[in-house]
């Protein structure tokens, strides 16, 4: 899979893109975390039973699993703004048969609509790469990145003080209202991606995955009313091996996959998405302990004796710090690079479970306590996107970021799961209501440490790379030595490939472009060499077999550029910025 341009004019990014995609981003997080006020009310306001409620949840959680890595898919092929708007568009439906109903069925088709938008995010740190010049993309990606926890975060304190005053039907329309203000902002301001991955949709692909994955979230987050070791549960996570696995033995054989297998297996891309997974557990965690704890009444000794809003607003903090770290997060990228600074937001994750073992007993504490979690996820989050995209083939960032943003949303599935059931086994009974107890608590925080800590292991394996004095985005390690090399062809120290590609990267003017990104792309959609133009535009880059392959030429200032070549030897092919990408004859 390749990237090719399209007909359409190109606009530069201005500098609203940014937050206006941010602010995409928070608005469909919002639905995460936008029934949390009123989760225990649902059985009573849509008359029916609290296991026929909980799929008012498990809904939006099954469908944005499915739509995410679909959708970012869908970006690469036919352009990520058009599908950040059908995302955006869907979720508005949602919302507003969500908003004007009291039935059952409807409200679950509503919550299902609005769980879609989920693949916002990958599709919105994909427009990012493809139009931010590497100076900003790296704190932008990290503000994207964070959306999902910052829209989660705020959402608590805003839904309680709707939900506490008014109709809860409001929390929809509130919802609605922030869908159709992204939409109209992201017409007015983000222009538009350039680049396409050729090739056609994997529908077969498509299928299986969403089969594979309903069938393995499904029991996770019905467990705990279904029993652990129940014949539908067991059955159904036995359905989820043996489709997942034949999904994956079909996407080896498509030229075209969803998600190429291949590609997810490299040891930076792998374990970024596992660690994504601990990182999910770990945010959720906190999200489903704190609320309650200061809600519970204070007669039980160690509830906090709060109100909805004042419990929202004490957790509030947890999603504005991590839309604050979005820039010191770019800084200590740039300096250290994603690998360090994801695991600095690990370990400071770590030491605030750890220390918020003992800070319980006030409200102030667990603001401090949320201050310091969504420092350290704010770090984590940001770090995942720079590892997913310096991994993998530009034609694949949508699909690529979709799949990580899945495994986040895997890892609060798991988490919910987890938590609840520790929180059910460990409840006492007062007057024939369950009540949470600490020690609950405290061993909801004890497995979140634990999920830190198996993220910490991960990243540790991630490759090295060095970062001192480069304020970019990285990309493959293979990737950086090319360009090692490459400057030093620029400095006079290098010797010029004797069989490969050459010529000139010219402008629109014909003028040469310097220090313009031509990067080789085999068959496979994989990086088969990189290089930079000199001063007067002259390139080399060698090939290491004969075949098809693709230039895709990045330069500041200009538009993205794809050339499909054949290499049949020493072949000089000239890379003029001001034409589309073309086919050159063998």
């Amino acid at each position: 899979m390749s990237h090719t341009t399209t007909d359409e004019p190109v606009r530069r990014a201005s500098g609203a893109t940014v937050p206006v995609l941010a602010f995409a981003g928070i608005a469909v997080a919002v639905m995460q975390t936008l029934l949390v006020p009123v989760i225990k009310d649902l059985p009573r306001l849509l008359d029916t039973s609290p296991s026929n409620a909980t799929w008012v949840l498990t809904s939006t959680l099954l469908s944005g699993a499915v739509a995410t890595p679909i959708m970012g898919r869908l970006g690469d092929l036919f352009g990520k703004r058009r599908m950040l708007i059908a995302s955006l568009s869907v979720m508005v439906v949602g919302a507003l048969l969500s908003a004007l109903t009291d039935a059952l069925i409807p409200m679950i088709v509503g919550r299902t609509l609005q769980g879609f938008a989920m693949g916002a995010i990958p599709l919105g740190i994909g427009l990012m790469r493809d139009m931010l010049p590497r100076e900003r993309l790296g704190s932008a990606m990290a503000l994207m990145s964070s959306s999902i926890g910052v829209g989660g975060g705020l959402a608590l304190p805003a839904a309680a003080l709707v939900a506490q005053h008014t109709d809860w039907h409001a929390l929809y329309f509130g919802a609605a209202g922030l869908g159709v203000l992204s939409i109209a902002l992201t017409l007015l301001v983000v222009p538009e991606s350039p680049l396409r991955a050729k090739g056609s949709f994997d529908l077969p692909g498509a299928l299986g995955l969403s089969a594979g994955l309903i069938l393995f979230l499904l029991p996770i987050s019905k467990g705990s009313d279904w029993g652990w070791s129940s014949p539908t549960t067991l059955g159904l996570f036995a359905a989820a091996v043996v489709v997942l696995l034949l999904w994956g033995l079909m996407e080896l054989r498509v030229a075209a996959p969803l998600v190429d297998l291949r590609t997810t297996a490299r040891r930076e891309v792998l374990l970024t998405n596992l660690a994504s997974i601990m990182v999910g557990v770990s945010f959720f965690v906190i999200s489903l302990v704190l609320p309650q704890l200061l809600q519970l009444p204070s007669e039980t000794g160690y509830g906090l004796g709060q109100s909805m809003v004042v419990a929202g607003l004490c957790v509030a903090p947890l999603g504005l710090t991590m839309m604050f770290t979005a820039p010191v997060y770019a800084r200590l990228s740039a300096r250290y690079g994603p690998r360090t600074t994801l695991i600095i937001g690990l370990v400071i994750i770590g030491i605030g479970y750890a220390g918020g073992l003992g800070l319980m007993n006030a409200a102030w504490q667990t603001v401090l306590t949320s201050v310091l979690i969504g420092a350290g996820i704010g770090l984590a989050y940001s770090s995942l996107p720079a590892l997913i995209i310096g991994a993998v083939p530009a034609s694949e960032t949508g699909a690529a970021n979709g799949l990580n943003t899945l495994m986040r949303s895997i890892g609060t599935s798991v988490s919910s799961a987890v938590i609840g059931m520790v929180l059910a086994n460990t409840s006492t009974d007062a007057g024939g209501v369950a009540v949470p107890t600490m020690h609950g608590f405290r061993v909801s925080f004890l497995i979140a440490a634990a999920a830190v800590a198996v993220g910490l292991v991960l990243a540790f394996f991630l490759p090295r790379r060095s970062a001192a004095g480069v304020s970019q985005l990285r990309a493959s390690s293979e990737e950086d030595a090319n360009l090692a090399r490459a400057e030093q062809a620029l400095a006079g120290a290098g010797e010029e490939p004797a069989h490969g590609f050459r010529g000139r990267v010219l402008a629109a003017d014909g003028a040469p472009v310097a220090r313009a990104k031509v990067t080789l792309i085999d068959r496979h959609g994989r990086q088969a060499g990189a290089t930079l133009s000199a001063g007067d535009g002259s390139y080399a880059v060698a090939v290491p077999a004969r075949g098809p392959y693709v230039l895709a030429v990045r330069a500041a200032g200009h538009a993205p550029l794809a050339h499909a070549a054949t290499h049949g030897g020493d072949r000089p092919v000239d890379l003029d910025l001001s034409l589309p990408g073309e086919t050159v004859p063998a």
